[in-house]
């Protein structure tokens, strides 16, 4: 749900800068408001969190991690690497 529902903000975003100058302006308002950085930050953190266990699952179609023990490690390495990710785009965002 954060996906999408960032999804359809970034897009929204995207469309009012791309409709002129006037239109940029209003989206660079937008995105440097709070409201506007924590909904870029939560489709942020959402993308990395896929990201991560995306890659958890190649591992896993390599037969990397596929007992009980890999599995409880990489759903550790998921959460973290997403915790660091999250506080990384924060960082960019604000």
């Amino acid at each position: 749900m954060i996906l999408f529902g960032g999804l359809l903000f970034a897009l929204y975003a995207l469309d009012l800068s791309l409709s002129g100058p006037e239109g940029f302006a209003e989206a660079k308002a937008l995105l440097a408001a709070p409201l506007g950085k924590f909904i870029a930050w939560a489709l942020l953190t959402g993308l990395g969190y896929h990201f991560a266990a995306g890659l958890k699952h190649l591992f896993l179609d390599w037969d990397i991690g596929d007992t009980l023990a890999g599995a409880q490690l990489g759903a550790r390495l998921v959460i973290v690497t997403a915790v660091v990710l999250s506080a990384l785009a924060g960082a960019w965002l604000w």
